[in-house]
């Protein structure tokens, strides 16, 4: 999600030096003081994390595709310790039950009635692991607690814990024993963030880092620091959907996604729910740098990380080796930056 990724239009250049805003600093520091606490033990892909926080701090979901060995597991729970959040992970195979994800009712034989037994999704950061190794039904399973934050049961409904993050990985590789995510289901992420392995330096640094044979718990508890609670998380969020969309933004952003529509490469454009995700995405970004105000490099930098999992290629440009990222970037480029 690096800006020099999708290579702006010139224009951008007319845009005025941002200036930061008292009432944005605190946000920026805590997202300088998780990102340092998060590093000390998860080394580089600042994409993943710059991108999980956002999403984090918008509201949002975060779809992962990446070669497994990477540390997805360390980072979450490296960020559930920093935030204060409870952490989660199921490990998704063919064989797993909705039940097991959103828990069911049990008999109790003392009081003779059912009562529910909440599953590993009532959590807060939830590692959802090969996601694609589940068939339909058990991810339509997630499907509600992602949009409505509650699991509903025999008719009754049960709120999950706030804040709450779905990250959910799968693997670009392998294709035997997968299930295609459906749309429906892609449409709930906020982002889809593309994990490759780390440079020279930073493998070497993580080998040093993680071969002491030192108990991860431990590390976790003496090395990584808590610098908020859940409930400064969530006033942080609130806050951050204060920051300013100028309506000359927010007509750039909708210029995008409807342009995702008509694109010739593309068979199927993004959803209403894609514009959102940008504008909400766009003022987390501000708020981290100390802005009320969102700015059109906010919404380039995260356009592809939006969009690139809301829309299908033709058959003749998968034909022709294009791909969804080379396209976004050419639709952006053909877009005028608002000046304003």
């Amino acid at each position: 999600m690096n800006p020099s990724d999708t290579e702006p239009t010139e224009p951008t250049t007319a845009q005025p030096t941002p200036v930061a805003s008292t009432k944005m600093v605190p946000i920026q520091k805590l997202f300088a003081r998780i990102s340092t606490e998060v590093g000390k033990l998860f080394v580089g892909q600042d994409e993943l994390v710059l991108g999980t926080l956002t999403a984090l701090f918008a509201g949002g979901h975060v779809l992962i595709e990446s070669v497994p060995g990477l540390g997805k597991t360390l980072f979450v729970r490296a960020l559930g310790q920093t935030l204060g959040c409870e952490f989660g992970r199921i490990q998704f195979t063919a064989d797993l039950m909705p039940s097991d994800i959103t828990g069911a009712p049990v008999f109790d034989m003392q009081k003779s009635e059912f009562r529910f037994r909440p599953g590993p999704v009532f959590t807060q950061l939830l590692l959802a692991d090969e996601i694609n190794r589940s068939p339909a039904k058990t991810h339509a399973a997630l499907l509600e607690i992602m949009q409505e934050y509650r699991v509903t049961v025999d008719g009754t409904s049960h709120r999950v814990p706030r804040p709450f993050l779905v990250l959910a990985t799968q693997n670009p590789l392998e294709s035997e024993g997968t299930y295609n995510l459906p749309e429906a289901q892609l449409d709930r992420f906020m982002f889809k963030l593309r994990v490759d392995y780390p440079t020279s330096d930073q493998e070497a640094e993580i080998l040093k880092m993680h071969s002491l044979q030192i108990d991860l718990n431990q590390r976790l508890r003496e090395e990584v620091q808590k610098v908020t609670t859940p409930e400064q998380l969530q006033k942080a969020m609130r806050m951050c959907g204060q920051v300013l969309v100028e309506d000359s933004l927010v007509d750039y952003i909708n210029k995008i996604v409807r342009a995702t529509r008509t694109w010739p490469a593309f068979h199927i454009g993004a959803s209403p729910r894609a514009g959102l995700a940008l504008m909400q995405a766009a003022r987390a970004l501000a708020a981290f740098s100390g802005r009320d105000y969102a700015v059109p490099d906010d919404v380039v930098e995260i356009a592809l990380p939006a969009l690139r999992h809301r829309v299908q290629l033709t058959a003749e440009a998968e034909i022709e080796g294009r791909t969804a990222d080379e396209e976004l970037e050419s639709l952006i480029r053909g877009i005028e930056v608002p000046r304003d």
